[in-house]
C-alpha cells in the first residue's frame, strides 16, 4: 500500500520560531565552463572569448557586502566553491576571495574549504596556489575513466587526464573527492565496476557515485541516449555500495561514501537543514531567523550578474507547513537518518506533525523511526522519492 497522502501534515500547530540557529556554511558558485556537458543542468555557461576574472570577483565581494546584515555575527563552518568549473580560476584569485571572505565573515579555523576542479582544467601550479590560499578539499568531476563514455558525457578529459588529476590532488590535499556516475550511455556492468574499483584503488577520502539522470533542459533530455535499463541500473547501484563498502567506505547519504572522518562536512549541513549563504551568478541560500526561514536565489546570467547592484533576483519566506517537508527531503538522504530533536530544532515545529504520515510510510516498509531516530530502510533509500512524496504538503 502506497504511503497515505491524504493524511494531512498538521498545520494547527502555531509556528513559536526557532529557539537557536543552525550552522552556516558559504556556497560560491561559478558559472563558466570549458564545455557546457550535455546531461548537466546548472547554471554553467561555456567560456568563450575567456572569463571576467576581476570582474567576477569583484562582483563576488560586494554580493557578500550586500548579503552581511542576514549573517553577522554568525560563525562559518565550510566553504564550497562550485560551478561550473571554479578550476578555471587562478590561485591569485581564490587567494583574493579567501582573504576577502575572511575578513568579513568569522570563518571558523577548522574550516572544511571545498574547490570542485574539472580533470581537464587540473594544473599542479594551481593546485598548489590553492592549496596555499587556504582550500584543504579538492572535489574531482571524474565521471568515468572510460575514453568512450567520457566521450559520450561531452567531458573535456580523458581517462588519463583523470589518473593524472587524483595524483595531483592527492600530492596537494589531504581531503579529496571524486564524483562519479553510472549508468552512462551503453555502459555494462562490468565497465561501470571497473570504474568504481579504478577509484577506489587511490584510496580518496571521500567518492560520489551518481546515477545519470536525463534532467529537462539538458541536451540529453531533448535527444536521449542509449541508456541501460532500470534493472540494470539498479544492479549497477548494488555493485557500487558493496565494491565501496568492500573498500572501507561507509555510504553515509544517497550517492556518497567516505572513509571513517571523512564525510563531506559543507554537504552534511545541506542534508541536516543548516543554513548556507550562496552568493555568485544563480546561486540559491536558505536562512534562518529567530521569526522565520528565508530562501533566496542570485541573477543567473553572468552578465545580469555582474553588472547588477542589487544581485537578489528571489526572496521568500518558507511556509510553516512546507518545512516538515523541507527538512524530510533532505534528512532522509542519510542513511543513518536523524534525531527526532533535530527536525524540532531546525524547523521550529514538532515531530508530531508528520507522526502519522511517519506511521503510514513505516506500514509500508520504508521507514523506521524510534523516540531516539528516524531513517530510511533500505527499501526507502532505494525508493527515496516514493518515501519524499508521502510529505508533500497538500
Amino acid at each position: 500500500m502506497a504511503a497515505d497522502r491524504s493524511i494531512p501534515v498538521a498545520a494547527a500547530v502555531a509556528w513559536q520560531g526557532l529557539r537557536a540557529l543552525p550552522p552556516l556554511s558559504l556556497y560560491v558558485h561559478f558559472p563558466w565552463c570549458v564545455r557546457k556537458c550535455p546531461y548537466c543542468d546548472f547554471n554553467s555557461h561555456e567560456a568563450k572569448g575567456g572569463i571576467p576574472e576581476d570582474a567576477y570577483v569583484d562582483a563576488l565581494i560586494a554580493d557578500l557586502e550586500a548579503a552581511l546584515p542576514n549573517v553577522w555575527g554568525r560563525s562559518v563552518i565550510s566553504l564550497f566553491f562550485g560551478g561550473g568549473t571554479p578550476s578555471l580560476l587562478s590561485g591569485a584569485a581564490v587567494e583574493r576571495l579567501l582573504a576577502a571572505f575572511r575578513a568579513r565573515l568569522t570563518l571558523l579555523p577548522d574550516a572544511e574549504i571545498t574547490l570542485e576542479a574539472n580533470p581537464g582544467t587540473a594544473d599542479a601550479g594551481n593546485f598548489a596556489a590553492y592549496r596555499e590560499a587556504g582550500v584543504n578539499r579538492l572535489s574531482l568531476g571524474i565521471q568515468s575513466f572510460d575514453d568512450a563514455k567520457l566521450a559520450a558525457l561531452g567531458r573535456i578529459h580523458s581517462g588519463i587526464d583523470a589518473r593524472r588529476a587524483i595524483e595531483l590532488a592527492l600530492r596537494h590535499f589531504e581531503r579529496v573527492n571524486l564524483d562519479l556516475m553510472y549508468a552512462l550511455p551503453r555502459q555494462t556492468l562490468a565497465e561501470a565496476r571497473r570504474d568504481v574499483e579504478t577509484a577506489a584503488s587511490f584510496a580518496p577520502q571521500h567518492l560520489s557515485a551518481y546515477h545519470l539522470t536525463l534532467e529537462p533542459n539538458t541536451a540529453f533530455h531533448h535527444a536521449p541516449p542509449p541508456l541501460p535499463d532500470d534493472d540494470l541500473a539498479a544492479d549497477m547501484q548494488e555493485m557500487v555500495e558493496e565494491t565501496l563498502a568492500a573498500a572501507g567506505y561507509g555510504h553515509y547519504e544517497t550517492s556518497a561514501f567516505a572513509r571513517p572522518g571523512g564525510q563531506c562536512r559543507h554537504n552534511l549541513n545541506y542534508w541536516t537543514f543548516g543554513d548556507y549563504l550562496g552568493i555568485g551568478a544563480g546561486a540559491h541560500a536558505k536562512l534562518s531567523f529567530p521569526d522565520r526561514i528565508v530562501r533566496e536565489a542570485r541573477l543567473r546570467g553572468p552578465k545580469d550578474y555582474l553588472a547588477a547592484t542589487d544581485r537578489v533576483s528571489e526572496r521568500h519566506e518558507v511556509p510553516p507547513a512546507e518545512l516538515p517537508f523541507e527538512f524530510l527531503m533532505n534528512a532522509l538522504r542519510l542513511t543513518a537518518g536523524f534525531a527526532p530533536r533535530l527536525f524540532e530544532e531546525r524547523t521550529g515545529l514538532p515531530l508530531a506533525v508528520v507522526w502519522e504520515r511517519m506511521r503510514a510510510a513505516q506500514r509500508d516498509g520504508l521507514l523506521e523511526a524510534t523516540p531516539e531516530n528516524v531513517r530510511p530502510t533500505a527499501a526507502g533509500r532505494r525508493f527515496l522519492n516514493r518515501l519524499l512524496r508521502a510529505f508533500l504538503p497538500d
